[in-house]
């Protein structure tokens, strides 16, 4: 059967009408005494968004019996706390290192704040690297000698 180009035009947007009416649609029930879930909960949970746990904190929590003794000394040494060293960080040390940071300009939300571990001579010296650095700087000039010693070597033989 032939159509015309009016027919086939036809013939198209009967058919494109008619695809709705055959489809089927699923709908979600709700359950007794539910209302139906926003879009918004239902992507969420899709997506693998919307609830999650609080995130944990990055850092260190409390500071170190040891570490606390050394700020402390340097504390009592600057005149900024009084008495002997305890090695908790309580709140009048906590509180000295706050007088302390704030005397010299810096923020006194955090304690210690980093600036102020090294003004109190508790930060990483300048004088020596690390030690990590120090094997590696050595493994570095014991390779950079053998290979020294094998391309003198290798001159030599060459002459």
């Amino acid at each position: 059967m032939q159509f015309s180009p009016a027919g086939r035009t036809m013939v198209l947007i009967l058919s494109l009408a008619a695809i709705p009416a055959f489809a089927t649609r699923t709908q979600h029930k709700a359950a007794a005494g539910k209302p139906h879930a926003s879009l918004k909960h239902i992507l969420s949970h899709r997506t693998g968004h919307g609830h999650r746990a609080a995130p944990k904190p990055i850092g260190q929590r409390q500071i170190d019996p040891q570490r606390a003794t050394e700020i402390q000394s340097a504390l009592i040494r600057e005149h900024y706390l009084t008495g002997n060293p305890s090695g908790q960080w309580d709140a009048d040390t906590e509180a000295a290192m706050l007088r302390y940071q704030g005397d010299h300009g810096w923020q006194t939300k955090l304690t210690p704040d980093s600036r102020a571990l090294i003004k109190l001579g508790l930060g990483p010296t300048q004088d020596a690297p690390p030690p990590a650095i120090q094997q590696n700087d050595q493994a570095r000039s014991n390779a950079a000698a053998g290979e020294a010693d094998t391309l003198a070597s290798a001159h030599a033989i060459n002459e």
